[in-house]
């Protein structure tokens, strides 16, 4: 089999896996209070030239969404956030479960603009609705989308007009950052959001994700609320000598760069192939579409999800690459793909 189904099927990366195999006959203090989760943070700040952020080192992506979005809204708080997003299509509700309400927009691509936020904020008029108070984006998308310089500042002036706060789920950051379609780097994702978190599991972690709280005001008591919700490990140095390795010596761009790259030749390969696609790719996941037989038989050799259902014969699939798709397997997908005349 051929491996696109996601970019977190493997126990993680050798540099990782070394650099945890280096320590194993040491001792560390708890829950994240080790010189290891202190250098990581310190290296992480120092990225983001932003020295007053506050870092946390959160097991997973639903708990940090969950952690974080529970704490930075009172309790008739709610989210703007697209159809597609993770903590409304893929999370069980846990948002919602918390009591606060997710207000989904309708994208075509999976992205929000200013005159999405518009849209909701001037329904929800008074104390007989949720007051939108957050919006949330993800970077990249779940098409795989980035979003430019231009169309973050937009939305933070957006924020800034209706008081709103920004928050950006990078559970697949290093992708967009290592896009050819960036045009910004982790300073201005600090300079325009008040919390984001940086993604680890899928650029090479076994888990973890780093959570960067930039707005001062959101910052206290915030390892109380991580251990109420479940997420403050005791084996805290776990997650700071993984992303020690990560963030050191570029590993976490390097790694977006390789999937990135194997993704544009899967793209091109498809497209020379006569291929039409849902969305254009523009980080590690491409959507080309294929008729029933295409699927069904694909399904045999390729690993991998299928998307939008287009019509009663046709698809969208997604193929995900990661820092282990070889050039081998993109030959391998192409000659499989290709088309009789």
């Amino acid at each position: 089999m051929i491996h696109l189904m996601n970019d977190y099927d493997c126990v993680g990366h050798p540099v990782v896996l070394e650099a945890l195999r280096g320590h194993q006959d040491k001792r560390f203090s708890n829950y994240g209070s080790d010189e290891k989760t202190a250098e990581a943070k310190a290296v992480l700040l120092g990225l983001l030239e932003k020295p007053g952020a506050d870092v946390h080192f959160i097991p997973t992506g639903t708990l940090t969404n969950l952690t974080a979005l529970s704490a930075f809204l009172r309790p008739h708080e709610a989210v703007i956030a697209p159809v597609t997003a993770h903590i409304f299509a893929h999370e069980t509700g846990a948002i919602e479960a918390t009591g606060h309400k997710v207000l989904s927009v309708e994208t075509k691509d999976g992205k929000l603009g200013p005159e999405d936020i518009s849209s909701v904020v001037e329904v929800h008029t008074d104390e007989h609705m949720v007051k939108p108070r957050l919006v949330y984006i993800s970077q990249t998308t779940e098409f795989g989308g980035v979003y430019t310089s231009a169309e973050l500042r937009a939305l933070r002036g957006a924020c800034d007009e209706y008081g709103l706060l920004l928050y950006i789920d990078g559970a697949r950051l290093a992708y967009a950052l290592a896009s050819s379609r960036c045009d910004f780097g982790l300073p201005e994702i600090a300079e325009l959001a008040d919390a984001f978190y940086l993604g680890g599991a899928k650029i090479g972690l076994l888990f973890g994700e780093a959570l960067v709280i930039c707005n001062p005001q959101l910052q206290d008591d915030f390892r109380f609320l991580i251990k109420q919700r479940g997420g403050l490990m005791g084996k805290g140095f776990l997650l700071g000598i993984q992303f020690l390795a990560l963030l050191e010596d570029g590993l976490f761009l390097e790694l977006g760069e390789q999937a990135n790259s194997a993704a544009a030749a899967l793209y091109e390969g498809l497209k020379s192939l006569g291929y039409e696609f849902e969305i254009v790719t523009e980080s590690n996941q491409v959507f080309p579409i294929v008729n029933k037989d295409e699927l069904a038989r694909l399904s045999a050799n390729i690993e991998f999800e299928a998307w939008n259902r287009l019509s009663s014969t046709r698809s969208s699939i997604r193929f995900v690459t990661s820092w282990q798709t070889t050039e081998d397997d993109i030959e391998a997908v192409l000659t499989l793909m290709t088309r009789s005349a």
